[in-house]
């Protein structure tokens, strides 16, 4: 197995660091990318509004889940006292998987130089270097006598990773644009980021970011909704919103209140039972037996107090939220809307949701009937209780179509 090792302060990670392990994982055929933040740069000193190192570990992990499923983020480094030196952290590494090949990835300038860095005979033991390259400038004539250098005096492997054409920016800058969105500055700094990555920035308040979060624009909503979920799961979260404001807007109720309830219906997706249940006790929200042991039935809830309590956002979006999933009686259309943007949207494919994508249009209710009936039909056959609110709205509908 190919291994790559990509370190840094990723203070934060932006788009340019994605794009260039992206490019390592291709060029070099790489089977696991390994993030690893520093916890303290031998060669410079972390600046004073730096994140902390879990903050800075967990825009990692946001950046490697955005990379894909090779890719994850390391605390390596973190867990140890005092500077980081990369010696250390590839023998580990070497250690941990001794049949495996590593390669080290670095920029040009640090790939000149590291002959200079601590103990450089014990990184080329272990790992060969890959250096990025951003034009034919960077790896013309220097780069083929610093590959000789390093192959006669330590027997290194090395290689070029050719980039793409990148966001470029130093981690310094971006941070001084974080800061001033807040203060009038006329350059956005998410076209420098990782969506998740800028959302995870507002919520912790770093960088001098000083987002209300329960004034939130659209777009911070959903940067920070956005960084609560897995990659896997945006498609779904944005093809839920598109729906949502279509189908509000054809059926006459708010399509702004639409939009930000399906930002936010799945933002606890991903918590565990624990944390579930511990935030519904925390809101005053009461839960059945069947609830208190199924986290799928939890995040409708609880991505409701989100939205209420954390988001600011008004009851109805609060009631659309918390029904999402199951469904109860006497649903308003508010309602009904989110939670057949939510089984219908272009992502979905299942048998019959051509024809509630059809009925949808026409009769809401005969739309909300179809997609309850065959809820109620697939957890049967998986032996899956029925939850009541879900048994209860599909009863009511019945009813109504008698």
């Amino acid at each position: 197995m190919k291994i790559g090792i990509y370190g840094g302060t990723f203070d934060p990670p932006h788009l340019g660091h994605m794009e260039a392990a992206k490019a390592a994982m291709d060029q070099l055929s790489l089977d696991r990318l390994i993030i690893i933040p520093d916890r303290e740069p031998p060669h410079k000193g972390l600046p004073t509004d730096a994140a902390s190192p879990q903050q800075r570990l967990e825009m990692a992990r946001l950046m490697a889940d955005g990379i894909g499923p090779r890719a994850e983020a390391s605390d390596l480094e973190l867990k140890r006292e005092g500077k980081s030196y990369t010696a250390d952290t590839v023998e580990e590494l070497h250690e941990a998987f001794p049949d495996d090949e590593l390669w080290l990835l670095m920029g040009t300038d640090m790939f000149l130089t590291v002959q200079n860095w601590y103990q450089p005979e014990r990184i080329f033991q272990y790992a060969g270097v890959a250096a990025f390259s951003r034009s034919h400038d960077d790896t013309g004539e220097m780069f083929e006598e610093q590959s000789q250098y390093l192959s006669e005096r330590f027997h290194a492997r090395t290689t070029i990773v050719n980039l793409p054409q990148i966001h470029e920016i130093a981690s310094r800058d971006l941070r001084r644009m974080l800061a001033s969105e807040w203060t009038g500055g006329n350059v956005d700094p998410a076209q420098y980021l990782w969506l998740p990555v800028y959302g995870y920035i507002l919520k912790e308040g770093l960088f001098g970011t000083k987002a209300d979060l329960k004034k939130l624009s659209d777009k911070h909503l959903r940067a920070i909704s956005y960084s609560m979920v897995k990659a896997k799961r945006l498609p779904h979260i944005k093809g839920t919103e598109e729906t949502a404001v279509a189908l509000a807007k054809f059926w006459g109720v708010d399509p702004d209140k639409a939009r930000r309830a399906a930002i936010l219906h799945d933002c606890t997706k991903y918590w565990e039972l624990e944390p579930q249940v511990a935030a519904c006790d925390k809101y005053g929200i009461e839960l059945d037996e069947l609830e208190r042991q199924s986290p799928k039935l939890l995040h409708s809830k609880t991505g409701a107090a989100m939205a209420k309590y954390i988001f600011g956002e008004p009851d109805d979006v609060y009631n659309a939220i918390f029904c999402h999933t199951t469904g109860k009686p006497g649903m308003t259309t508010f309602d009904k809307i989110i939670y057949l943007a939510d089984y219908m949207e272009p992502n979905r494919d299942f048998d019959g949701v051509e024809e509630m994508r059809r009925l949808v249009w026409e009769d809401l209710d005969k739309a909300m009937l179809l997609g309850l009936e065959m809820s109620v039909e697939d957890l049967t056959q998986r032996g899956v209780p029925v939850h009541q609110n879900t048994q209860g709205a599909l009863d009511e509908l019945r009813g109504r179509s008698q």
